[in-house]
């Protein structure tokens, strides 16, 4: 198992199985007259989902190495593959929406970095075009039950096991804490803690920095929590027309 083929069965483990927002993304998508940007694409969650249903998409994301996958998944497909950092990029063509799921402008540094990234989505939108980011606000109040299940995928023989522990704020970030554990076709378990810092958004902190970078606020949406998965708000941009 090469490092960077782990890189890909990890990212599929803990991100491919969520499907709680793909009503929304296909949604807009649907509404939008143009070309779907979907920022932090990853291996395709969201960028397969909108092409398999015939939205010409383009996926973009900085790892060379979940965009190869990507670009594989996406054979066939009105699809295209690029590598690209969100804060600043160039597509060569325009889109009528972008979006950013799964918290990826809480990855951001700071205020700067967001609004750098708004500023260059704003670049390559069409008129009247809009950008609809994901963000968690707050983290919900810790409630009894039962202990979460491992996100988990067999490839090969080996079996990856990947445990959410804890997410918790601490002021300036929201900290996300997992265990990774790899099982291997002889048997032999190894394991290594995870962790995911994102930095602490309000929606309307992010509504301003959006009107910073020339971009109108529209009334935001929300997506509701799963029994796994913590809600969202969605704060939705335009581009004036």
């Amino acid at each position: 198992m090469s490092a960077e083929r782990a890189g890909v069965i990890w990212h599929d483990a803990e991100n491919g199985a969520y499907s709680g927002d793909l009503w929304l993304w296909e949604e807009l998508a649907s509404a939008a007259e143009g070309p779907i940007l979907d920022l932090g694409c990853g291996t395709g969650r969201v960028a397969l989902h909108l092409a398999r249903r015939g939205h010409a998409t383009v996926g973009l994301d900085r790892d060379p190495e979940l965009i190869a996958a990507l670009a594989e998944r996406a054979e066939g497909l009105p699809l295209r593959a690029a590598v690209g950092d969100a804060r600043r990029f160039e597509l060569g063509e325009e889109v009528a929406l972008a979006l950013a799921p799964m918290q990826l402008a809480q990855l951001l540094a700071d205020g700067a970095e967001r609004t750098e990234c708004l500023g260059c989505v704003k670049q390559h939108l069409l008129p009247g075009g809009r950008v609809a980011l994901s963000i968690v606000e707050r983290l919900p109040q810790a409630s009894e039950g039962p202990p979460p299940l491992p996100d988990v995928r067999e490839v090969d023989g080996w079996v990856y096991s990947s445990l959410p522990l804890d997410a918790v704020d601490i002021g300036e970030e929201i900290v996300i804490q997992r265990l990774r554990q790899t099982v291997s076709p002889a048997g032999e378990l190894g394991e290594e803690e995870n962790e995911i810092r994102i930095r602490t958004l309000a929606a309307a902190e992010l509504e301003r920095e959006g009107v910073t970078a020339g971009l109108v606020p529209l009334p935001r949406r929300q997506i509701p929590p799963t029994d796994l998965h913590v809600g969202s708000t969605v704060v939705l941009l335009e581009r004036p027309a």
